[in-house]
């Protein structure tokens, strides 16, 4: 495995996830980040985000809908609502109970933050400090940081999923020891900022499409030539 652990420097990785990265554009196609495409509310973004944990991106567009039909006078009024009113509204996205506290909890904390329950402000701040302050939010953790920050924010950050953990980790990108958690700043570090959004985009189109997390299509890899698992 080629890993400056083991005696390779790291610039090795970095040119061998710029090859990955060449081939996954070429199999699906070019992938650009457009503030168009996300919400551009913060804390909607946030609140979208933890929504969308455990569950599939339509049950969480439901449930993120319905919970702004419910509550339309503003995030404000969900931090104050009878938490038995929020699990209404989110049950169509899955563990509503669990999921309604997180949201009532984050709000009640931007809320003490700012005498608001709105995030607008860290937009001007920079990638380090919107990090911290979001990681200072009851429940929210790197995945959800590098979410909002990414998707919502434009920045170049790196979310690590199950699909992206998985398929870095059969490549050979991250060492097996590596968790999710770890893993954000590690494959972080091997992408250039204009090309982060991208990479992550297409590892989890492949692994959605190719790279199972059973029975992985390997006969059909685009990028087999690169995975330390296929050769293995």
């Amino acid at each position: 495995m080629e890993h400056a652990q083991n005696g390779c420097p790291a610039d090795r990785l970095r040119r061998k996830a710029g090859r990955i990265e060449d081939l996954l554009t070429r199999a699906y196609g070019e992938r650009v980040w457009s503030a168009d495409n996300y919400i551009s509310d913060i804390t909607g973004a946030l609140v979208a985000t933890i929504l969308s944990q455990n569950t599939s991106d339509v049950n969480s567009g439901r449930a993120y809908l319905r919970l702004k039909a419910a509550f339309p006078d503003g995030w404000d009024s969900v931090r104050a609502a009878p938490v038995e009113d929020v699990v209404d509204a989110i049950r169509a996205g899955g563990l509503a109970n669990i999921k309604a506290g997180r949201i009532q909890a984050v709000l009640e904390a931007v809320r003490n933050r700012f005498g608001e329950t709105n995030l607008e402000q860290i937009r001007s701040w920079d990638d380090e400090a919107i990090r911290s302050l979001l990681r200072s939010l009851p429940g929210v953790g790197a995945k959800t940081t590098a979410c909002v920050l990414m998707f919502n924010l434009g920045r170049p950050a790196l979310p690590v999923d199950t699909h992206v953990h998985r398929v870095a980790l059969r490549l050979g990108l991250i060492e097996p020891k590596v968790n999710a958690e770890k893993a954000h700043d590690e494959l972080r570090s091997l992408v250039s900022d204009d090309a982060v959004y991208s990479f992550h985009v297409h590892l989890i189109e492949h692994g959605r499409r190719t790279c199972h997390a059973r029975r992985p299509a390997c006969g059909v890899c685009p990028i087999a030539e690169e995975c330390d698992w296929f050769r293995r």
